[in-house]
């Protein structure tokens, strides 16, 4: 059984965040692919499952998500490398698509979450480019990554989105 998580903060005041963009790859995913989050959450996180993977969103907040990802990981007898996690990145360019097998955290909160409950980073992420120098030297960093889109990135949203699906169905093969 293989885990794919996506990172992000639950509610809808963080919709279509930088710092969500983890919860925005899984919806483009599941909506492309014809899949159903199920209504209720469990172990912590929202989640939906096709042949042998499983797919969450975990509902604390970003940075704390390593629990839940360690009680599924427990749960299910997933093992490391077989855990996907998708998050942000605003020190690539907006739109960079980045897979690694396992890396450091740097400097990524809920990557250091999930170090930290996981005991290893030996598992893959995509990081995905959010930066916009020009808004984050405006807002600093905690207000950049809980800030929105601007409308000419949501236009080269399903674009980036349509790469990490691919990406996705490469981990899962």
């Amino acid at each position: 059984m293989k885990l794919v998580v996506g990172l992000g903060n639950p509610g809808n005041r963080y919709n279509f965040t930088r710092h969500n963009i983890g919860f925005l790859a899984l919806d483009y995913y599941f909506k492309r692919n014809k899949l159903e989050w199920r209504d209720k959450a469990f172990l912590g996180a929202m989640r939906g499952s096709v042949d042998d993977v499983l797919f969450i969103k975990p509902q604390n907040f970003y940075n704390e998500t390593g629990g839940v990802v360690a009680s599924y990981m427990r749960h299910f007898n997933i093992p490391a490398s077989d855990i996907l996690v998708i998050c942000d990145n605003f020190d690539l360019g907006f739109g960079m698509v980045r897979y690694r097998t396992s890396g450091s955290a740097g400097g990524n909160n809920g990557l250091k979450s999930l170090d930290a409950a996981l005991g290893t980073s030996e598992y893959a992420r995509i990081r995905i480019g959010t930066g916009n120098d020009e808004l984050r030297t405006k807002l600093g960093d905690i207000e950049f990554v809980l800030s929105r889109f601007t409308s000419q990135e949501k236009e080269q949203l399903p674009a980036i989105l349509q790469v990490v699906t691919e990406k996705i169905d490469d981990f899962i093969d």
